[in-house]
């Protein structure tokens, strides 16, 4: 069996692929060479499934997304006080490129505006820009999945159009921000921001984050420090989408960082990573596309942070055989995330001719995962029988998070 969410990201790609409003960066000539309808998008769960649709496994640049893993590894070189003594947590307020220092202490606002993120590049161990960047690398490949490297044509197209970097790293070292020198960071930084990358490896990335830091195709091993984990998805929630954050957060509720090359990570805690590229960026060098594709999964899949299931009990209860029949037990609070567990079991086929899915247990449902469970039972009748067993009535059309406790009242 297909999955339906296979088929509602490419829906979602065609339906928002209309849109050529924006413009594709200039003033580095590597990414003005950008094709403006390359379009992308990649959903990758914590249980390790990843669905794609368009040019999710076409590369380009990080850009500013490669700010989160030098972040990262900052946070474990230094430690969390000895980052903040450096960089503050703050929203800026302000385009991602704009001198935002306090003026009492001479730190940037955050890590994710450039000022920032060249101050993090000065804090990672190593012995000069090259080692600092291949640590970078090391990083993002082994979210990743697989093996990634620098772009060297994009790196040194960065150098010949860094003259407002090279300005924050020296105004930074004259701070007391930055220990070494100015134009050493500055290439670091290029470089860092020259990883290249597919919307595939940003949603692994982001699944791993929302995970916790565990990975999510071997048996919890740990990848990224918990910690580390939680510091970067709160400084996204706040900071990620620049001068756009509040609005984003209220709007699209999904935890975001972009990057001028049109990319965007999205990571949805103990959920999903999501990550779209399409080139054409808005007035804050937001992917036009990207955006709409957010607002479109957050507002059809629920996927917004404030949408929170009251219990942790796992969805998928149990898959047995009984009689010649397999019976899917679904339990507690269902929403996408839960929903979807079911669907790729149900992907990975039945033996039986008949197929029970049994709802009795299930406490709350919401209308993304009615919605999936029944075009799951819509295409699994191709190939059985299936009865749904619905005592309290989820399935059927109403409000949204009906509660069993409610219909006894």
């Amino acid at each position: 069996m297909r999955s339906p969410i296979d088929d509602y990201l490419h829906q979602v790609l065609r339906d928002c692929r209309d849109d050529d409003a924006g413009d594709v960066m200039s003033g580095n000539r590597e990414l003005e060479r950008a094709d403006p309808t390359s379009f992308g998008i990649a959903l990758a769960t914590v249980d390790g499934t990843v669905y794609t649709a368009g040019d999710a496994d076409h590369e380009f640049s990080m850009q500013s997304i490669a700010k989160l893993p030098a972040y990262a590894l900052a946070l474990q070189d230094r430690g969390l006080d000895g980052v903040l003594d450096r960089v503050d947590t703050e929203p800026s307020g302000d385009a991602f490129n704009e001198i935002s220092l306090e003026a009492e202490t001479g730190r940037p606002r955050n890590a994710l505006i450039n000022a920032g993120a060249i101050a993090v590049h000065g804090m990672l161990d190593g012995d000069g820009a090259t080692e600092r960047v291949d640590r970078i690398v090391d990083l993002v490949s082994t979210l990743a999945g697989r093996k990634v490297s620098v772009d060297s044509e994009v790196h040194s197209s960065e150098l010949a159009s860094d003259d407002h970097n090279t300005a924050l790293a020296y105004l930074l070292r004259s701070a007391g921000k930055l220990d070494y020198e100015p134009d050493e960071v500055v290439d670091g930084y290029a470089a860092q921001c020259a990883i290249k990358v597919s919307c595939r490896d940003l949603a692994v990335m982001g699944s791993i984050l929302a995970n916790g830091g565990l990975s999510t195709t071997t048996d919890d091993e740990r990848l990224l420090d918990g910690r580390i984990t939680r510091h970067l998805l709160s400084v996204m929630a706040t900071c990620g989408m620049y001068d756009g954050s509040g609005s984003w957060m209220a709007r699209v509720g999904i935890p975001a960082k972009s990057g001028v090359s049109g990319a965007i990570l999205g990571v949805l805690p103990g959920q999903v990573g999501v990550a779209v590229w399409s080139p054409r960026l808005d007035e804050q060098g937001n992917s036009v596309r990207g955006v709409a594709v957010f607002e479109r999964l957050s507002r059809d899949m629920e996927l917004h942070m404030m949408h929170v299931a009251p219990s942790g009990l796992p969805a998928l209860r149990s898959v047995e055989e009984r009689d010649g029949t397999t019976v899917v037990e679904v339990q507690g609070d269902v929403r996408f995330a839960g929903a979807e567990i079911i669907a790729t079991r149900a992907c990975e086929g039945f033996s039986t001719g008949r197929v029970i899915l049994d709802l009795t247990h299930v406490r709350v449902m919401d209308d993304a995962a009615r919605g999936l469970l029944r075009e799951v039972a819509s295409r699994l009748e191709d190939d059985h029988d299936v009865r749904i067993e619905d005592p309290n009535e989820l399935m059927d059309s109403g409000p949204d998070d009906r509660d069993t406790r409610n219909r006894e009242k």
